[in-house]
């Protein structure tokens, strides 16, 4: 726990990690306390992580939404983020290039900010056919790659088709589910933590 929280001394503060997401971010049909952001800044302080976790989710909100509400979560000053959006472009079949444009426009606007960044991706569902999810799919890595961010591939591994760990309308996760998601993810955020505090020593 104490070698964890040294690094951190280089911030003032708790460290604010923007959740900048739609309802899986938001925590859809769940207490607030079982949302994603509330269990992963749970995790992260068992880990001796100093964080506060920002949930920035809007159920339904697509990249263009995400877009929109940047300025205003950036008032929330965070030092970090993680983008999980895509979800509901997907879900409808928007043009996968104009959600590679506002996820461009976001993690453009995050790295003006000098915001650390995570980029959690989605999959394609099957039913838009092959060239719609080889399109949509190729997004997150490319995307990763151009802001040089770490890419957390798929939101819901682990999690996605599995009764056990998802509400009735098989598509949100519920309490267990989200803990899987966590156990998964929080290691790749406290990455990211890391790296950056190294930096920031450096």
């Amino acid at each position: 726990m104490f070698l964890a929280l040294v690094p951190f001394a280089v911030w003032a503060g708790s460290l604010r990690i923007l959740m900048l997401g739609d309802s899986l971010s938001a925590g859809y049909g769940l207490p607030p306390a079982d949302a994603l952001p509330a269990q992963l800044e749970a995790r992260l302080k068992a880990d001796g992580f100093d964080v506060v976790v920002i949930n920035g989710g809007v159920s339904g909100d697509t990249t263009a939404g995400g877009v929109a509400r940047l300025d205003w979560v950036l008032a929330d000053r965070p030092q970090f983020a993680l983008v999980e959006l895509g979800a509901n472009d997907a879900l409808r079949g928007l043009d996968p290039a104009e959600a590679e444009r506002n996820l461009n426009r976001i993690l453009g606007g995050l790295a003006a900010a000098h915001v650390k960044t995570l980029l959690v991706g989605m999959r394609a569902p099957g039913n838009w056919g092959r060239e719609y999810e080889r399109a949509f799919d190729a997004i997150y890595p490319h995307l990763a790659e151009k802001y040089d961010v770490p890419l957390y591939p798929f939101i819901l591994d682990g999690v996605a088709l599995d009764p056990a760990l998802n509400q009735g309308d098989g598509l949100h996760p519920n309490a267990k589910g989200v803990a899987v998601i966590v156990a998964r993810l929080a290691p790749v955020v406290e990455s990211l933590l890391k790296s950056a505090a190294r930096s920031k020593e450096g």
